[in-house]
């Protein structure tokens, strides 16, 4: 019921700056379908529109190539300078959540915003970027990149679902992407505290990477409400300043049945 909310606020921001007529969506239903569909919707040279779910700005793309995903250009210069306004006004290899306005389908789907490779529109954009539908992944990699799949997710009003199902270990994953690109409301869907905390997090680290950690066995873990987890990361601070530690992350839930979260307290406190 919230994501039904938030994407009619949505809709009626993209209709408010010009998009189609209400009568052009039969329905609010958004789509999560797999990229082996969408490539058929969306086939090379063909145009779609791009609405960012945190902004509700929209701009038109073309897609040009691709195999793994779609890559896209926008249409026009306005397009492009409305697709750099999402970003903040500079380009990003950050994902964000999107919906792609096809027809009269809207399908979840996830962008980067960072120009590269060939171009071929008069559109002051140099090169292309990336789209990603549900089971689309990288040109290099052979499994969906995970940002990209908790994009999808958000956009597609599945997140709250996948974040519910996964291990500690995965988890920490997230906390990676939404540390990286500084997203609070994914942080506080993982991390307890309250926003002062997490946006104290945002606001210090620039960068983060976990590069060792110990795993107990899978197997232990359904029996656990509460566990300790020693790892080793590295982080650029937003001064550009680095640092490397041995770190501890807990992690905790309610009980069996529930959602795993990090213990934003002692979390933040590791990084003061």
């Amino acid at each position: 019921m919230l994501f039904m909310m938030r994407f009619t606020i949505v809709l009626s921001m993209f209709l408010a700056f010009g998009g189609k007529s209400a009568a052009a969506f039969p329905s609010f239903q958004v789509e999560v379908l797999p990229w082996e569909q969408v490539k058929e919707i969306i086939p090379n040279h063909s145009y779609f529109t791009i609405i960012d779910i945190d902004t509700g700005l929209s701009f038109n793309v073309q897609r040009r190539a691709g195999s793994k995903h779609a890559d896209v250009q926008p249409v026009t210069e306005k397009d492009t300078k409305i697709m750099k306004a999402i970003y903040g006004g500079k380009w990003s290899w950050d994902r964000r959540a999107i919906l792609v306005l096809v027809h009269d389908q809207l399908i979840s789907a996830s962008m980067n915003g960072m120009p590269h490779g060939a171009g071929a529109l008069q559109n002051h954009f140099p090169g292309h970027f990336c789209v990603h539908f549900y089971g689309s992944t990288t040109h290099k990699t052979p499994t969906p990149d995970l940002a990209h799949k908790v994009m999808i997710l958000k956009a597609g009003g599945e997140l709250d679902r996948f974040l519910y199902r996964m291990d500690p270990y995965e988890l920490i994953s997230v906390l990676e992407i939404a540390i990286n690109q500084h997203d609070e409301g994914l942080l506080s869907k993982i991390m307890t505290g309250n926003n002062r905390s997490i946006k104290k997090v945002l606001d210090s680290v620039e960068h983060f990477r976990i590069t060792q950690r110990s795993i107990l066995p899978i197997e232990d873990l359904p029996a656990l409400v509460a566990m300790k987890v020693p790892f080793k990361v590295k982080w650029i601070r937003s001064n550009h300043s680095q640092g490397e530690k041995d770190a501890v992350f807990y992690l905790h839930r309610d009980s069996l049945e529930d959602q795993w979260q990090i213990d934003g307290p002692t979390f933040t406190d590791e990084f003061d």
